[in-house]
């Protein structure tokens, strides 16, 4: 793969981030801007996992004249749902009692 490819995978793992955080069951108490961002890391991750095991299918889709594998976009979903999952019960982990019972607003 190439340095477009990653490119790509930044770009394209925006859209990732929102769609494992619509996968994901519950709610999540992370916001967008790490949502995305968690979107983005995965799909990087997912592109050099995909590339470091040579996986790749023969089902691919266009969009804006760039191909892409099926089987690559699966695994750059599934790291960001796995991603999105984590830091979400992280957040809520380490949130103190106090943020659970009070909005911003009452401080």
């Amino acid at each position: 793969m190439q340095f477009q490819d990653y490119l790509a995978a930044i770009i394209f793992g925006a859209i990732i981030g929102i769609v494992a955080r619509v996968i994901l069951p519950g709610r999540q108490s992370i916001g967008i801007i790490l949502t995305v961002l968690i979107g983005m890391g995965a799909a990087v991750a997912g592109t050099w996992a995909a590339d470091r095991w040579e996986l790749s299918s023969d089902k691919h889709f266009t969009v804006s004249g760039h191909n892409y594998d099926w089987l690559v976009v699966g695994v750059q979903v599934g790291i960001a749902v796995v991603g999105v999952g984590l830091a979400a019960a992280l957040t809520r982990l380490f949130r103190s009692d106090d943020d659970h019972h009070h909005s911003h607003y009452d401080r």
